[in-house]
């Protein structure tokens, strides 16, 4: 039990000083995304939180289907939040596997 709390709380520890590094591109990346859904909402006629919400549905691959730009352009950009929201994605994942495996192979001591 003590050894399994101790694995979590490494991990949460090394998660955080790995977001903690790349914050500034996960800041960079979450404001992409509002920006092309405040822009496909505008195309679209949309209210800006239905813009927001369809980016970041969009975004986190979720998608559910409420929301569908007829545009040209706003699709175009609705795939650009798409290829942003894998890259956001696969950098936390990223991140979550290197702190797990940071914290499986770190030495008692630290």
């Amino acid at each position: 039990m003590r050894a399994s709390r101790y694995l979590r709380r490494k991990f949460i520890r090394e998660l955080m000083h790995g977001i903690a590094i790349i914050w500034p591109v996960l800041s960079v990346l979450v404001v992409f995304m509002g920006l092309l859904g405040i822009c496909v909402a505008r195309i679209e006629g949309w209210p800006v939180g239905d813009g927001l919400y369809f980016s970041f549905v969009t975004g986190l691959t979720i998608g559910y289907g409420d929301l569908v730009p007829k545009h040209g352009l706003a699709r175009f950009l609705a795939i650009a939040i798409g290829l942003t929201g894998i890259v956001m994605t696969g950098l936390i994942v990223a991140i979550s596997v290197a702190a797990l495996h940071h914290a499986r192979n770190s030495d008692d001591g630290n």
